[in-house]
C-alpha cells in the first residue's frame, strides 16, 4: 500500500527539490506534463512590475498544479509552487532562450546590483497562502571572455537572469543581501512558515 503524499511540489526544478530535502520535507513531484505549456504562464504583462509579475505567475502555476492533481485523480495534499525572476529596476529578466540572449543578460548585470524575487505559494483544502522574498545581488564586472565561457558552459539556460548562484556564477557575485535560498529559487524561511500554516 502506497503512503499518501504529505506535500506535492509543483516544480521540475532540481534546485527546489534539493532545498526541500535540505530542510527534511518529504514531497511528491507534481511537475507539468509534456501536454502543458508551463512557459506560456511566464509571459509578463505590458508594464507589469517585477513583484506583481512573480506573484501572479506563481499563483497561475499553483492553479495549474491543482487542476493537474484533480485531472489525474491524485489523493489530496498541500501543493507548493514557486517562481523566481531577476529584475534590473522595472525590467524583468527571464530565462534566456539562446546564446546571444544569455550574453546580453550577463552584460546587463555586469558591474551592477539587481534584485532576485521569488514568490512561493501553498494551497491546501480551501486555503491559499503566499509570500515574496526579495534579495539584492551585486555582480562584479564580467569581461567578454568570462561571459562567453560562462554561456558556453550551458549553465545560464533555464535560469532567470541567465545565471545560477549555486553554480559557476558564484565567482561573479560580490555581495548579496537577503535570502540565499530565495536566490536559488525557494526561500526556505518563508517556505517553512507557509508549510506550517498548511500543517506540513
Amino acid at each position: 500500500m502506497t503512503a499518501e503524499p504529505s506535500l506535492y511540489l509543483a516544480s521540475a526544478s532540481p534546485r527546489r527539490q534539493e532545498l526541500l530535502r535540505q530542510i527534511g520535507v518529504d514531497f511528491t513531484l507534481l511537475a507539468p506534463g509534456p501536454d502543458e505549456d508551463a512557459e506560456a504562464l511566464e509571459v509578463p504583462l505590458r508594464g507589469e512590475p517585477p513583484a506583481a509579475y512573480v506573484v501572479r505567475v506563481t499563483l497561475l502555476k499553483l492553479d495549474a498544479a491543482r487542476a493537474r492533481m484533480q485531472r489525474h485523480g491524485l489523493p489530496p495534499a498541500p501543493v507548493l509552487c514557486a517562481d523566481t525572476t531577476v529584475a534590473l529596476g522595472r525590467r524583468i529578466l527571464g530565462k534566456p532562450v539562446n546564446h546571444a540572449q544569455a550574453l546580453g543578460m550577463l552584460a546587463s548585470l555586469s558591474g551592477r546590483s539587481h534584485r532576485v524575487l521569488t514568490a512561493v505559494a501553498v494551497a491546501w483544502e480551501r486555503e491559499v497562502a503566499s509570500s515574496l522574498s526579495i534579495s539584492q545581488v551585486r555582480m562584479d564586472a564580467i569581461d567578454a571572455a568570462q561571459r562567453e565561457a560562462y554561456v558556453a558552459s550551458g549553465e545560464p539556460f533555464g535560469k532567470a537572469g541567465g545565471y545560477g548562484i549555486q553554480g559557476r556564477a558564484a565567482c561573479f557575485i560580490s555581495r548579496i543581501t537577503g535570502s540565499y535560498s530565495g536566490i536559488m529559487g525557494l526561500p526556505l524561511y518563508e517556505t517553512t512558515q507557509l508549510l506550517r500554516q498548511a500543517g506540513v
